[in-house]
């Protein structure tokens, strides 16, 4: 039994694969065609995943969409003609977009696919529900999805049981917890759809000086269900704005212009505003807990992608485990739909436990080398394995920034070991380095720590044997260490960590523990291979690309290490390239056509 599932028109579209109820692979297709959160048919990914599972389009027995596009047209129809006649730009924007195609998605998949197999649908919140759920390690768990919008709902929750889901309640459009960090992030400036972890990271630096004025734009209720003040927003009746005139006002200053200074009003909007998104969260499960009983939650949606927010669940709800998977966002929609299809609809049980993020294409040796020669690129090739690791371990001690691309690319927003530029944790100037010279973006923004798992209880203020291995939880580093690891340790003392273990991650695993053998310290910085702008790297010339226009010392790719570019690199001239690529990937901040 054959199920593809398929999420796209949006933004961030993906594709998965279930054979026989396992996951055979998954990925994003700007990873294939470089287009940064490509809301496309994911065509190449489709043709990944099929490739990947040695079948065609033939042999599957199911195709899935992840959302219902009827219902999206009705939401949409009834947005627009609420707002009417201020609404007439987005009406003759969106109605030739969705008369054209978009109520026809079943016909555009299958030709598409040259197929003409029935393509099913599954609610767009209830492709996250399954996509965290029937994945999970939980028999039974409570289950939260939160995010802008999919036909109407823009958060929910119930319970999993089995290979059974049950949503028990919903808020619904335009009250969304994920429009309004959506508006945050629009008024400091920054891409929505995208940016929203800059809010994150900027938040740290400020004080919660607006907390009653977001008080004001939105009523939050005992149970973590939420009204936003519709007057500051533009969300409900345009396409191209989030928020109105009425949000400066209330603020007292302008919508902050896309890279421009960032001052200390700009810190502490995103300091109150993720403190609002905290306690609504937080509400919302301390709630879901009560209701249900259970100890396990899991968490979807691209407000799940919130990591601040899922470590205070973790902590303060009440529940004892929690489950977010590395795809958390609309990609994910697409492994969501696909369980749905074979466990919940077939009835099916359940056998597959996502315990990695490594679901995308791997490069053998003689493929890299094939890549390398034909780019004239100067390589070592360096066969045991142990060598190598030693090698690449006292290059991070000694301050290169490395390259490291090995095994299957990740499926979800985060480099988790496979396609990162790893450095060292212990050095001060490290993250100011990487951001400057490397990856062209805010001094700001901080890194993750990568740590072995079984150290982990050492470093941060986590139970020992916890596992975070998708970077989507963020707890304190535990204060005897923050000098020890100063460039993973934020400006609140938090790290969003990555734990490491060998049955997961293999040569990263190893090469982790041979730093922490040679330096004492078994914590290392692991960031995305990419630039700003740019989705991570999925190719072995992807790989060498990003490496010869940016500041990378070293690519340590298969077993092959390259230490020489041709010419020097033009810093300056990486710069503009990144800042002009992230200008052409803009998402577009409309919700009434989407």
């Amino acid at each position: 039994m054959i199920v593809l599932g398929i999420s796209c028109y949006y933004h961030d579209s993906g594709a998965a694969l279930v054979k026989d109820g396992q996951l055979i692979a998954a990925a994003e297709e700007e990873r294939f065609n470089r287009k940064k959160h490509d809301s496309g048919f994911p065509a190449l990914a489709i043709e990944y995943c099929l490739r990947e599972a040695g079948v065609t389009i033939d042999d599957v027995d199911h195709i899935g969409f992840y959302e219902k596009p009827l219902v999206k047209f009705n939401r949409i129809l009834e947005t627009i003609l609420a707002g009417w006649p201020g609404t007439l730009k987005p009406w003759l924007k969106a109605m030739p977009l969705w008369l054209g195609h978009r109520l026809h998605i079943g016909r555009e998949i299958q030709k598409h696919l040259n197929t003409d197999k029935d393509i099913l649908y599954c609610q767009h919140h209830l492709s996250h529900a399954a996509s965290a759920f029937l994945v999970s390690p939980f028999d039974e768990a409570a289950i939260i999805t939160a995010d802008g919008v999919g036909e109407w709902t823009t958060s929910s929750w119930g319970m999993g049981r089995g290979n059974t889901i049950e949503m028990q309640k919903e808020l619904r459009f335009p009250h969304s917890v994920g429009l309004l960090f959506s508006a945050i992030t629009a008024y400091l400036g920054f891409r929505i759809n995208d940016a929203e972890w800059k809010v994150m990271g900027l938040a740290p630096y400020g004080k919660p000086s607006y907390v009653d004025k977001f008080r004001e734009i939105v009523d939050i209720k005992d149970d973590g269900s939420i009204r936003l003040d519709l007057q500051y927003f533009a969300h409900h009746h345009s396409t191209t704005r989030t928020i109105s005139g009425r949000w400066s006002k209330l603020f007292g200053e302008p919508q902050r212009n896309p890279e421009t200074e960032l001052t200390d009003f700009h810190r502490d909007i995103a300091h109150s505003g993720q403190k609002i998104v905290e306690e609504i969260m937080l509400k919302t499960a301390t709630h879901v807990h009560r209701v249900t009983g259970s100890d396990n939650v899991c968490i979807a949606g691209g407000v799940g992608l919130n990591c601040v927010a899922n470590w205070r669940i973790f902590q303060e709800s009440g529940f004892k485990n929690i489950f977010i998977q590395p795809a958390a966002g609309d990609s994910g929609g697409a492994l969501g739909t696909a369980f749905y299809i074979y466990n919940t609809v077939l009835g099916n049980p359940r056998t597959f436990r996502m315990d990695h993020a490594l679901w995308g294409p791997s490069f053998s040796n003689e493929e890299i080398k094939s890549t390398l020669e034909g780019v004239g690129a100067a390589y070592e090739v360096v066969n045991d394995e142990q060598d190598l690791l030693q090698r690449t371990a006292q290059m991070i001690a000694d301050g290169k920034v490395v390259g490291w691309f090995q095994g299957r690319l990740e499926f979800g927003p985060r480099a988790l070991g496979s396609r990162s530029l790893l450095a060292d944790a212990r050095s001060n100037k490290m993250k100011d380095v990487i951001n400057a010279k490397v990856k062209f973006r805010e001094a700001f923004r901080p890194f993750a720590p990568a740590i072995i798992k079984e150290r982990a209880h050492e470093y941060f203020e986590m139970p020992e044997g916890m596992e975070a291995p998708y970077m989507l939880l963020v707890p304190m580093v535990r204060p005897e260490k923050r000098e020890v690891i100063p460039a993973t340790t934020h400006e609140d003392g938090t790290g969003r960590v990555q734990t490491v273990t060998e049955e997961q991650n293999g040569r990263y695993y190893r090469l982790i523990k041979r730093f922490g053998e040679l330096t004492g310290v078994p914590v290392v910085i692991n960031t995305s291979f990419n630039v700003r702008g740019e989705p991570i790297v999925c190719t072995p010339r992807d790989a060498y690309n990003t490496f010869v226009k940016t500041g990378i010392d070293v690519l340590v790719i298969g077993d092959y290490v390259v230490t020489q570019k041709a010419g020097d690199v033009d810093y300056d001239a990486g710069m503009r390239r990144s800042v002009a690529l992230e200008s052409e990937s803009v998402v577009k901040s409309g919700v009434a056509t989407q």
